[in-house]
């Protein structure tokens, strides 16, 4: 059983949007479209190309980045810490009075970022766990995900 208390930070989440959206074909493609762009227009001279290629690189990261801090403060969810059991049931999350409980079979995917150890409980609904803030217990979270969760749905790097 880890058990432990996070403030979900704007860095923190936005760093779960990128990886989000870059993981998936659409923002992958968005940007190989616009290097593709400024690689055109440096070899053809045709500058326009320039712009619109900084503008398919540039967009996500600018809207998340925005997003991000627009939503810690406007969703008072970000407010107070969120408390989270995991136990050998699954994942429990609890803020005040409200409490939400994930099995660990109904758990999408588990993935890493630099910053973040990421719990997929749907497609697109995650918990992330900020590293700087599990400190000693980042350890037994990777190892109680690991253990409950088929290895196809983990991808953690340290």
């Amino acid at each position: 059983m880890v058990e432990m208390d996070v403030k979900i930070s704007a860095n923190d989440l936005y760093d779960y949007m990128l990886k989000h959206a870059y993981s998936g074909a659409q923002g992958l493609l968005g940007s190989c479209v616009g290097a593709l762009l400024i690689v055109v227009a440096v070899l053809t001279e045709r500058w326009p190309y320039i712009i619109f290629g900084a503008i398919l690189l540039l967009y996500l990261p600018c809207t998340f980045f925005l997003k991000s801090r627009q939503q810690i403060v406007m969703n008072p969810s970000f407010q107070q810490p969120l408390h989270y059991l995991l136990n050998d049931e699954g994942l429990t999350v609890s803020q005040g009075e409200d409490s939400a409980c994930f099995g660990w079979e109904d758990m999408v995917k588990a993935v890493s970022t630099n910053n973040s150890i990421i719990l997929y409980t749907t497609a697109v609904n995650a918990t992330i766990f900020p590293k700087k803030q599990l400190g000693d217990k980042l350890p037994m979270v990777i190892e109680m995900i690991s253990t409950h969760m088929p290895p196809a749905k983990v991808k953690i790097r340290c």
